[in-house]
């Protein structure tokens, strides 16, 4: 979702608004932060330095995780990244993606004029919930989107209770 920012003539930004949109953006701004200090991994970022690279190569891809009375459902858009560089593993309970985008090379004659693509290596997990069959994981790639399905098993799918008329009772 696009932020839409308004601004006066000299270009600075024009604060205010409806103040239910300025309280949407005071709650959400903080849990924006918290998700990507959360997936910030330094040490990812300082390998480069460490083998002595120049260029920082870092591709995270967001992923949709939903829960479908079925199963959990995760997507992410990969385009680019081939299936044999994609890696899924399950460990107990945990859900592990890995993957990476190799780079173009550039050949010569060629002058860039932007480079803004990410590539690299990148790793996600995800905690599943009690209760799914971890053992029947089922993953696909298409069109560049990747879809892994964790089934509920049978008996922990949520059942329908019906509810039965009682009897009105006897007055005694």
């Amino acid at each position: 979702m696009a932020t839409l920012v308004r601004r006066g003539d000299g270009g600075e930004v024009v604060r205010g608004g409806r103040p239910e949109r300025m309280l949407e953006r005071f709650m959400l701004e903080p849990m924006r932060r918290m998700r990507d200090l959360f997936r910030w991994d330094p040490f990812v970022e300082m390998a480069p330095l460490l083998r002595g690279e120049r260029e920082l190569e870092m591709f995270s891809p967001d992923f949709d995780v939903k829960e479908t009375p079925d199963a959990v459902v995760l997507q992410a858009d990969l385009p680019g990244v081939e299936e044999k560089d994609v890696e899924i593993s399950v460990d107990l309970n945990r859900l592990i993606v890995r993957g990476k985008r190799e780079s173009e090379k550039e050949e010569k004659g060629e002058t860039y004029y932007a480079c803004e693509r990410s590539y690299g290596s990148f790793v996600r997990s995800f905690t599943m919930p009690s209760g799914v069959d971890t053992d029947n994981v089922h993953a696909e790639m298409k069109n560049g989107v990747l879809t892994i399905k964790v089934p509920k098993p049978a008996e922990s799918r949520p059942k329908k209770v019906e509810l039965k008329r009682g009897q009105p009772s006897a007055k005694a």
